[in-house]
């Protein structure tokens, strides 16, 4: 049985932040590794494809955790969709006055 603290808005909220969260970061890591690699893979295609895997693999670790542990310390349980639309409303409230 899924508890109220893991609902499916929940998981859909942080699987949308992490899905799309993780071009931006997962392009600035390729604008590093792969120029840097380029001789390597050609050298040593496997070992090279092992390494730049891994680093891909551990930066979507560290990102997903990290996320993760952000949904949790700041309690949003509720839809990404939802929270848009309050946090532009308190925007522009602002913004207003």
């Amino acid at each position: 049985m899924i508890s109220k603290q893991d609902s499916k808005k929940k998981s859909a909220s942080e699987a949308f932040v992490n899905s799309f969260g993780s071009y931006p970061v997962g392009y600035a890591i390729g604008i590093i590794v792969l120029p840097v690699s380029v001789g390597w893979i050609q050298q040593d295609p496997l070992v090279a494809n092992i390494v730049i895997t891994t680093i891909f693999a551990s930066v979507s670790f560290t990102r997903t955790y990290f996320l993760r542990r952000l949904f949790v310390k700041l309690g949003w349980d509720d839809n990404f969709i939802k929270l848009g639309i309050k946090s532009f409303k308190t925007i522009s409230k602002k913004i207003r006055s």
